[in-house]
């Protein structure tokens, strides 16, 4: 089973500032694979197959494994993680998680496969997708049930018309969002707002449709039980009092003013959501749509550290199941436009 690198608590993994400090902390594979073997295993390898703690022999013939010196079991260096069984060389993995991580808009597949001169589209394609894999811990936390605090949730469509189908809107999916409002101290210079809100950490998720089922199930995998929560008087969320948590119901009848007076914040998250997926991507397939929300939220909920967004992303990494090349190319689909509707 994989292990979860806990970096942000480790002072001997120090995490590149820059460019030039990057290339001279991982200037070869050798480097990256000491700074992985330190990650996981931080007071020192213990075999995962025996227990047996101490030295590991390193095959020379197979650089990445860890071989215990009891019970002469292999382990490799990315099993658990996003890079396992890859043959892509380590060093373009972790150029692949400082570019994702260190750029802010981030980039599309394209602009990917330039920086890690890449030959091949389909290769930077799976590595984009298997980082994004990465991006949202099994065991993610809830959010929300801090004091003074409270939840703004509601949904948006991403997508838009489809050529070739004539008049209307097509291929939209329904996103469903919540995000924690937070209060910024009186007099902060930071207090650009009036009210002195601001957005803490988000959750998004493709939502089959607008049901309490499937709403009233969203906001139960990602906020804490008994938090305070405001959305609007949709069918989705007349469960949530049943469900242990204050609820607040704004009877907003599809006017845009009331929304965005009661439920500033999240419509805020989801604007910048559709920016971005527009100004980066130009157009996300539905098949795809939860990874690239998946970016999103990581980028979103780290805006204010940049520089511990490499280092997270290597430890979130360690506990998850990337898809796989038949995963990623099953379903062909046409990419939806990001002119969307809230």
């Amino acid at each position: 089973m994989g292990m979860v690198i806990d970096v942000l608590a480790r002072d001997d993994l120090p995490f590149p500032r820059s460019l030039p400090e990057f290339q001279q902390l991982f200037p070869d594979d050798a480097a990256c694979a000491a700074y992985l073997e330190r990650g996981r295993w931080g007071d020192g390898f213990v075999c995962q197959h025996c227990g047996t703690p101490g030295e590991p022999r390193y095959v020379s013939t197979r650089p990445g494994v860890l071989r215990c010196r009891k019970c002469r079991c292999d382990t490799s260096l990315t099993a658990g993680t996003v890079m396992e069984r890859t043959h892509t060389p380590l060093s373009v993995w972790f150029w692949a998680a400082y570019l994702v991580a260190s750029q802010t808009p981030g980039m599309s597949a394209v602009q990917f496969q330039r920086q890690l001169g890449l030959s091949r589209y389909e290769t930077a394609f799976q590595i984009l997708h298997k980082l994004r894999a990465g991006m949202v811990r099994p065991d993610q936390d809830r959010i929300g049930g801090n004091p003074g605090e409270h939840i703004e949730a509601d949904e948006t469509y991403v997508g838009g018309r489809t050529r070739g189908k004539g008049r209307g809107v097509h291929d939209m999916v329904l996103v469903a969002g919540a995000v924690e409002v937070k209060q910024r101290k009186h007099g902060s210079r930071l207090n650009k707002r009036r009210t002195g809100r601001y957005a803490g950490r988000v959750r998004l998720a493709v939502a089959p449709d607008r049901s309490a089922n499937s709403l009233g199930g969203f906001i139960k995998r990602v906020v804490t039980p008994g938090a305070s929560i405001v959305t609007d008087d949709g069918n989705g969320y007349t469960t949530l009092g049943k469900q242990g948590y204050l609820h607040t119901a704004v009877a907003e009848r599809g006017d845009v003013q009331v929304a965005e007076t009661f439920l500033p914040i999240i419509h805020l998250v989801f604007s910048n959501l559709k920016t971005w997926l527009r100004g980066i991507h130009h157009g996300v397939s539905p098949q795809h749509l939860q990874a690239y929300l998946n970016e999103f939220t990581f980028r979103f909920n780290r805006r204010f550290y940049p520089f511990n967004a490499f280092r997270s992303l290597l430890g979130i990494a360690g506990d998850v199941t990337a898809p796989t090349y038949a995963e990623l190319y099953a379903k062909k689909s046409r990419p939806t436009t990001s002119s969307s509707r809230v």
